[in-house]
């Protein structure tokens, strides 16, 4: 089962990444923006919020259980991960997504063609 720990390890592994809080829960960060979170939401307790494409949000919502939101989040790019339903790849793969779309222009091209 994944944890807070899961989550430092994975999102801990990137450029640039910063641990953080934000409204007085854990958080990762890079160049300043929030890329993986646990949810300040009551609703969304012990979830890890991460940034999506919003033209991916619907898909990944229908595409598995581990995945949900809350009305807090309607209507924003974020994605909410029940850390004991995902799997190590889903988490991943969603924090590296996220990383992704907030790191700055030039840490995420270095990232991806590193990758190859």
């Amino acid at each position: 089962m994944a944890d807070w720990t899961t989550v430092r390890q994975i999102a801990g592994a990137f450029p640039g990444a910063e641990e953080s809080t934000t409204y007085g829960q854990p958080a990762f960060k890079v160049g300043g923006k929030l890329f993986a979170w646990l949810s300040p939401d009551r609703a969304a307790a012990g979830a890890l919020a991460v940034r999506v494409d919003p033209g991916e949000k619907e898909l990944l919502l229908g595409s598995d259980e581990a995945y949900f939101q809350t009305p807090h989040y309607n209507n924003h790019p974020i994605l909410l991960v029940q850390l004991d339903r995902a799997t190590h790849d889903q988490l991943e793969e969603r924090i590296a997504d996220s990383w992704l779309l907030r790191a700055p222009k030039r840490l995420a091209d270095a990232y991806v063609a590193e990758r190859g």
